[in-house]
């Protein structure tokens, strides 16, 4: 059994050129990847998810766990390799942590069937790194602002490196692919680079109600047009089954209304969630990439990736790595978001502010705000009534200091963001 790890050990006993600071080989190094202080969690267990769970089995680590709130389907069996007919319908988590289990001797892969909003800020904060393999850009915004929620600051406004969480985020869309290394505070975040994202397209809606074309125009109406109509007060859940049912359903009638064909419910997830069919041989080379990451964040084995890696594989192999930069004015790792306002501003007239900055604009929709402990508007709730008089009241009263953190907090956001009041007035021109 000792010859499983032969090829780890070439890598972490041996001293060479290319190692990372701070490396000394030694067979201690597999014991840190095996004790109980090395927890590695895996979020999502779909496709890229199962690669990761196995090649990190397969590297060493022993202490893992996964969490993920999709059931298996039938047509995750092509490539979702951990998975079998009679497991249709069952957890992902579960079924994915059963089959590592009983596969590689010694390992102990713990499940969550839940979705990752329901697990506490604290659940995250155990693990020594994260590794991501997600289909989702809002899944991929809320772990990402849930490891920046762990920073810390000086007084300088530098990172206090204890607090700093590492994450690895792996994707996949047909034969592309990307893997990149997240040292929150140290180098970009993901909220720092979300303009590498093309903008999900959108289909004029007298097009969707009056003259559909295609598959997806079925769809979207169903979604965007049907559901309002037939199901009013009801927010439709993209992970709930029984709506994305009702909406393939409905989409089905429409489209053979039309006489348009293709209507699927796999269709139907794609385009309602923005779902691109994935690759399994993808998924392999990008799981190995992120998986190679995390041993290197533990042993320091070799320097880490610098700090992104694209795949393309449709023409061929073709990798590129480029060194992106933090956004300095980044809402989720940055000490502050600065927002320039007047002492004489109402507090309302701030938040009316922060609605219409670029940045904060796009992150907040009900905006709570506090000061040091004290709440100077609590949007919701039974403190709404009683901190709504600090509306009207100016922000030079409520806040004396010159340069003051504001702590937002909205149900958008995953964890509390820190605004950095900076006083026009009070600049030296």
């Amino acid at each position: 059994m000792e010859d499983r790890w032969h090829d780890i050990d070439l890598i972490l006993n041996r001293a060479g050129n290319l190692v990372g600071p701070g490396f000394e080989p030694g067979p201690e190094l597999r014991d840190l990847l095996q004790s109980d202080d090395t927890r590695v969690l895996c979020v999502g267990a779909g496709g890229l998810g199962c690669e990761i769970l196995k090649d990190l089995a397969l590297s060493g680590f022993v202490n893992i766990d996964v969490i993920d709130m999709d059931t298996i389907d039938v047509s995750n069996l092509n490539r979702q390799f951990l998975f079998r007919p009679r497991d249709v319908g069952k957890s992902k988590a579960l079924v994915a942590a059963e089959r590592i289990n009983a596969r590689v001797s010694g390992v102990q892969v713990v499940p969550h069937h839940c979705r990752i909003e329901e697990k506490p800020a604290e659940f995250y904060k155990q693990f020594t790194v994260i590794v991501l393999g997600l289909d989702s850009l809002e899944a991929r915004r809320y772990m990402n602002s849930v490891v920046c929620s762990f920073l810390g600051f000086e007084d300088d406004g530098s990172t206090d490196f204890s607090t700093i969480k590492p994450m690895v985020d792996g994707g996949t869309e047909g034969f592309k692919g990307h893997a990149r290394v997240i040292y929150p505070g140290y180098t970009p975040c993901f909220e720092c680079t979300l303009w590498l994202f093309p903008p999900q397209v959108k289909f004029p809606l007298c097009t969707l109600a009056e003259t559909p074309r295609t598959a997806p125009h079925c769809i979207e109406y169903a979604h965007l047009i049907l559901w309002g109509q037939v199901r009013q007060g009801e927010d439709f859940d993209a992970d709930n089954e029984e709506h994305m049912q009702w909406v393939y359903q409905r989409a089905l009638e429409r489209s053979q209304q039309y006489g348009i064909p293709g209507v699927t419910y796999q269709l139907t997830q794609g385009v309602v969630k923005n779902i691109i069919p994935a690759i399994a041989s993808t998924n392999a080379i990008i799981s190995a990439v992120c998986v190679l990451e995390a041993i290197k964040i533990v042993t320091m084995c070799s320097p880490g990736l610098n700090n992104y890696m694209m795949y393309m594989g449709s023409q061929g192999i073709y990798t590129h790595t480029v060194a992106y930069e933090r956004d300095p004015k980044c809402p989720i790792c940055s000490p502050g978001v600065p927002l320039d306002v007047e002492q004489s501003m109402t507090l309302k007239e701030v938040l009316d502010k922060m609605m219409v900055d670029p940045v904060l604009s796009t992150l907040l929709k009900k905006p709570s705000v506090s000061y040091g402990s004290k709440n100077l508007y609590v949007a919701q709730g039974i403190f709404e009534a009683d901190t709504r008089v600090n509306l009207q009241k100016t922000i030079g009263e409520l806040v004396p200091d010159e340069r003051p953190i504001l702590t937002v907090n909205d149900k958008s956001l995953s964890a509390p963001m820190r605004v950095m009041l900076r006083f026009t007035d009070k600049m030296v021109m």
